[in-house]
């Protein structure tokens, strides 16, 4: 059995569609990180998103534990013209397309960004090479809620729409395990 213990990275206190924006976490909670990494098990690698705020709570989170390199594949979802945007609509066309973008998910892409479908392959093929290179071993994986709410989708076999309606908070954790391709979901938005 390969386990999957999914980490969402960090607070960083923005507000609005904040994708590949390379934003720092804020771990200034030590008390909160190092219960999570007391969560975590010993001796289990750790991968990340190449993004700093991913990178800085892997690093936070891995003492001791190997270092993977980082995994652009794991990147939070492309928001492309609306990175750093609140989430109202600016205009007649832009309100059409945010609405569905929400409220019905999968081939709907920001402008010059990407849509969940293609987060969610990308992620796909992200968790089939950890999956064959870890295949029977722990693995932390640390990354942004649209790759863990698409770990999630995988998972459950869900819909993009019921995906995307799972709380997971920063400094969570998500564990999935995967034994002859079938998956179990052991602990969704746990906070240790």
């Amino acid at each position: 059995m390969t386990r999957f213990h999914w980490v969402r990275h960090g607070p960083t206190h923005a507000t609005g569609m904040i994708g590949w924006t390379d934003l720092p976490a804020d771990l200034s909670d030590r008390a909160a990180v190092e219960r999570l990494r007391a969560a975590l098990p010993e001796g289990a690698p750790v991968v990340s998103s190449d993004l700093a705020r991913a990178r800085a709570t892997a690093e936070a989170l891995g003492a001791g534990r190997p270092r993977l390199p980082d995994m652009p594949g794991l990147r939070e979802i492309h928001f492309g013209a609306w990175e750093g945007r609140g989430f109202d609509p600016i205009d007649a066309a832009d309100e059409a397309q945010l609405r569905a973008f929400w409220d019905t998910p999968g081939s709907v892409a920001p402008p010059g960004g990407e849509s969940w479908d293609a987060l969610a392959a990308r992620v796909g093929a992200a968790i089939a090479v950890l999956a064959r290179d870890h295949a029977g071993g722990d693995i932390v994986v640390v990354a942004h809620l649209g790759p863990v709410l698409a770990a999630l989708q995988i998972a459950r076999g869900l819909a993009p729409r019921q995906a995307l309606g799972q709380r997971i908070d920063p400094l969570s954790l998500t564990s999935l395990s995967l034994r002859d391709g079938v998956w179990q979901v052991d602990a969704v938005n746990r906070r240790p």
